[in-house]
């Protein structure tokens, strides 16, 4: 690793050390700055367990489990300066233990780590797949469990052993963590080896086999079907009554949007999800804090928009980009006898909100 010396123009190198030299240990260190900042590790994850242990007849420990963004459950395994020969035996136990975790277990073990309710546990976790309801979010499915592996020095045993592991599908990894010393500070650079195209020094080479569809793959695309005959069905009864979506074209996978609502940026999106159908005015101008501006206007008419269209779900969604303004209802496309209730609320609704929110963004200025 070099520092570049932006006076004299030229690299400086910074010395390689160990964590060992550098007392650094690996709970109270690496497993924190890898808790903190699990982008480290190349994508995005959420920590949802330190040292968990809640495997039945053990007392084994992972060190960190944690989400990615398809809602795959990873272990993450931590040695310091050297892999040590059982790392890979070890996250195989675990990942096999935490194979049978349901969604409700996984919500209560983040609500744990957090020391919060289980609603807020699922209100972060919404917030980190960004959906509004976690049924829609498939956890954990079968054998789609990954295991990455830290440390500063992986021997040959270890490398071979998880490239063995890809290639019967499993997704495991390895990154090389080295520190550096310079001018007092101490450095770390996260580097992500295998799986990688050239790794001589690291992996024995084996050829990848491509891997299946997994179930969580079919089960998006069963999905996706239903909801597109449900949108079809839509759309037929909104050209018999010239709804606002009877010139709609595609079948999208669970939301139609409508523009023109007076400001760019917004629009009426109708919404449907497996246990609620939901209208909303959807401000999305690109720009964050215009369209908190957005929402903030709309807000300041409350009384009157409300007066017009009952009692509305206000959402500045603070932690988003967007904002929404909502009603909705518990009926369900899955339920095929909530259908036709369906289309009346989305065709009376989309009308409303187009008419009171056209008025409201009247003398909208940027």
């Amino acid at each position: 690793m070099y520092i570049v010396d932006s006076d004299n123009n030229k690299l400086i190198p910074a010395q390689s050390t160990s964590f060992k030299d550098q007392n650094i240990k690996e709970r109270q260190h690496l497993q924190e700055w890898i808790a903190k900042n699990p982008e480290v590790l190349g994508e995005k994850l959420l920590i949802i367990q330190k040292e968990f242990d809640g495997f039945s007849d053990t007392r084994e420990r992972l060190d960190l489990l944690a989400l990615d963004d398809q809602g795959n459950v990873v272990v993450i395994e931590n040695k310091l300066d050297d892999s040590g020969r059982d790392v890979t035996w070890q996250a195989i136990k675990y990942a096999s233990y935490c194979s049978s975790l349901s969604k409700e277990e996984i919500i209560e073990i983040y609500a744990k780590y957090l020391g919060e309710s289980k609603d807020i546990a699922i209100e972060k976790i919404c917030a980190f797949y960004d959906i509004d309801d976690l049924e829609e979010m498939d956890l954990n499915l079968e054998n789609t469990q990954r295991i990455f592996f830290v440390a500063a020095n992986f021997r040959r045993e270890i490398t071979s052993s998880v490239l063995w592991l890809r290639n019967y599908g499993i997704d495991a990894r390895c990154y090389k963590v080295s520190p550096f010393v310079y001018n007092g500070k101490l450095l770390v650079d996260f580097d992500q080896i295998i799986p990688m195209k050239d790794a001589e020094d690291y992996v024995i080479k084996m050829a990848e086999k491509k891997k299946a569809e997994t179930t969580q793959a079919a089960a998006t695309r069963q999905r996706h079907n239903e909801r597109s005959e449900f949108w079809q069905k839509f759309i037929d009864y909104n050209q018999q009554v010239n709804g606002d979506y009877a010139s709609s074209a595609g079948t999208p996978d669970s939301w139609l949007g409508k523009g023109g609502i007076g400001i760019p940026g917004v629009s009426v999106n109708i919404v449907i999800s497996k246990t609620f159908s939901r209208t909303e005015i959807y401000v999305n101008t690109g720009d964050k804090d215009l369209n908190k501006r957005v929402y903030d206007y709309y807000y300041s008419q409350k009384d009157k928009l409300e007066n017009q269209l009952g009692t509305l779900d206000w959402q500045r969604l603070d932690d988003r980009v967007t904002c929404r303004i909502a009603q909705a209802k518990s009926l369900t496309y899955c339920n095929e006898d909530d259908h036709q209730e369906i289309f009346e609320f989305f065709t009376e609704r989309t009308s409303a909100f187009i008419k009171a929110f056209n008025q409201a963004s009247r003398g909208f200025k940027k």
